[in-house]
């Protein structure tokens, strides 16, 4: 009998969730950005330069970028490691062809060519202990896996290497009934007026509240096998992000 997992409030066997994921990005991937600047008011931008920044990427490093979407993370990576003459890269990588074709073209219209892969975070196509950083920016809730997720990141980090994840997390509880107001009111009335699908956005709202909070997270990065795990909570805990090293 198959197992079950959540997809959103709803319970649906485990070898389903991946199709229910995809066909929301599907769903969404041309219009993806736009609402990611509405929801947020623009400030998943500064959350992710934050993450950037925290990563402290070096000329010559390689990164690794999963669930990389629309190419954001790999955009603030790039001008980091340096160009071909360095030995650095940037590898943007996404299950969704959508959504990754959406990264693959935002990044050309930039000058970027970065080599892409469409792959599972939980299995990912990259050989053990190549990669001095790992992010992860808004995918891991979406993962039916979490913790093989958090696996694979490790494996394929080098002893030392980084891993970052950037992810909604648990609000600062005073704040909750009114988060809960905007997430469960207002986000599907712009999914609906934006993308003409109130329910990807009801979705959305629903994982986040089904993602692990803080702590946990922590707890599921060290038992994956990393050490000095830490994170920062933004915009009083909407966003949280997690960060470990790879034990040597």
């Amino acid at each position: 009998m198959s197992k079950s997992t959540h997809f959103g409030f709803r319970t649906v066997p485990e070898d389903e969730k991946a199709a229910h994921v995809a066909g929301v990005f599907d769903s969404v991937a041309q219009r993806y950005d736009m609402m990611n600047d509405l929801m947020s008011a623009g400030m998943h931008r500064l959350w992710k330069r934050f993450a950037a920044e925290v990563a402290a990427v070096k000329r010559g490093e390689r990164v690794l970028d999963i669930a990389g979407g629309s190419g954001d993370m790999s955009a603030l990576f790039a001008p980091q490691v340096g160009g071909i003459e360095t030995g650095g890269c940037v590898w943007l990588t996404d299950i969704n062809a959508a959504m990754l074709a959406r990264g693959r073209d935002r990044l050309l219209d930039r000058g970027m060519v970065l080599p892409v892969a469409q792959c599972s975070g939980e299995s990912l196509p990259f050989p053990d202990n190549y990669f001095d950083c790992v992010s992860v920016a808004f995918g891991l809730r979406n993962m039916t896996h979490k913790e093989l997720a958090l696996q694979e990141m490790s494996r394929v980090l080098r002893p030392g290497g980084r891993a970052l994840v950037l992810e909604f997390s648990k609000v600062w509880q005073p704040l909750q009934p009114l988060y809960d107001a905007y997430s469960f009111k207002l986000l599907p009335l712009l999914g609906k007026l934006v993308t003409r699908d109130a329910g990807s956005y009801q979705y959305l709202a629903e994982s986040i509240r089904m993602h692990p909070s803080q702590e946990e997270l922590a707890r599921m990065m060290q038992a994956a096998g990393f050490a000095r795990v830490d994170y920062f909570n933004l915009a009083a805990g909407v966003v949280a992000l997690h960060r470990g090293y790879k034990i040597p």
